[in-house]
């Protein structure tokens, strides 16, 4: 067997048991679809920082993760609580939510004591990768529970999901097979226009059929899918970038042929914040 046909098995092996665990995670119901959440988050954190040390920051790691944690948790406090018998623990989101008023001065004291050349880079990366990376993951937990009318429902984040594979899939057949007008040569030479819009038809053709599978207002899912296509892009192409200072190929090497969580989860990162903010605006 070739190496190139190695990789693809790989590849497509590894691809096959991640949508196993996010069907599993997606249809256990809330918590195991929060646990699977908060995996990603930390370790996309930890893949983030790493990533930083490479370009000479010293983020500090510790004050990151807690910090990234803390918010996650405090959300999914409401989320598990949000419909259901289970009450909410205020007490746990208004002591999340006071931790991280403090974070920001907490991270500027904490370097006093590092004595590092680089205080204003570590501080930065370090509450970039809570923004980046555990803010936008933290959002996902709401985000379905928005779609789905404020009930659980684990096909609202699975059609998400397949609103960016779509548009990941369709991006790259048209690309490759009628892109000519690179898009971002800079970052990402083999990105295209003709793709571009072939992704976004592909991602509202899939918000169409999750309006349908799901329930709700068809042009509010339509909407979402163009949004989360067009921001889904600019998120391959941001972590392509920090990718491109760093000087690595992939962010992790977690998911064989795939890379890490920031390569497979990228896209989410930078969508759905924009997303959440059409849901919120759209649902008023």
């Amino acid at each position: 067997m070739s190496d190139k046909m190695r990789n693809l098995l790989v590849r497509t092996l590894s691809g096959i048991a991640l949508l196993a665990v996010v069907l599993a995670a997606a249809y256990g119901g809330r918590y195991s679809y929060g646990a699977l959440l908060g995996l990603i988050l930390v370790v996309g954190m930890l893949e983030f920082y790493r990533l930083a040390k490479t370009t000479g920051s010293t983020p500090q790691l510790v004050t990151g993760l807690v910090s990234g944690i803390t918010l996650f948790v405090t959300v999914f406090a409401y989320f598990v609580g949000y419909g259901t018998a289970t009450d909410i623990d205020w007490a746990l989101v208004i002591g999340g939510f006071i931790y991280l008023t403090l974070l920001i001065p907490t991270t500027f004291i904490l370097e006093l004591f590092k004595e590092s050349a680089t205080p204003l880079r570590n501080v930065a990366t370090t509450l970039m990768g809570v923004w980046y990376v555990a803010f936008p993951l933290t959002l996902m937990l709401l985000i379905p529970l928005m779609l789905g009318g404020g009930a659980w429902k684990a096909e609202a984040f699975l059609f998400y999901l397949f609103i960016v594979w779509a548009n990941d899939v369709c991006a790259y057949l048209v690309g490759v097979t009628m892109g000519k007008h690179r898009m971002c040569e800079r970052i990402s030479p083999k990105k295209s226009w003709e793709g571009f819009i072939g992704g976004v038809i592909g991602a509202l053709g899939m918000g169409a059929i999750g309006a349908s599978v799901v329930g709700g207002c068809t042009m509010m899912w339509i909407g979402l899918a163009g949004v989360v296509a067009i921001t889904s892009v600019l998120g391959d192409l941001v972590e392509s970038m920090f990718k491109r200072e760093a000087g690595i190929k992939d962010s992790g090497n977690i998911l064989p042929g795939h890379g890490g969580m920031l390569d497979r989860f990228d896209a989410v990162l930078i969508s759905s914040p924009f997303a959440f903010a059409y849901l919120v605006i759209f649902l008023m």
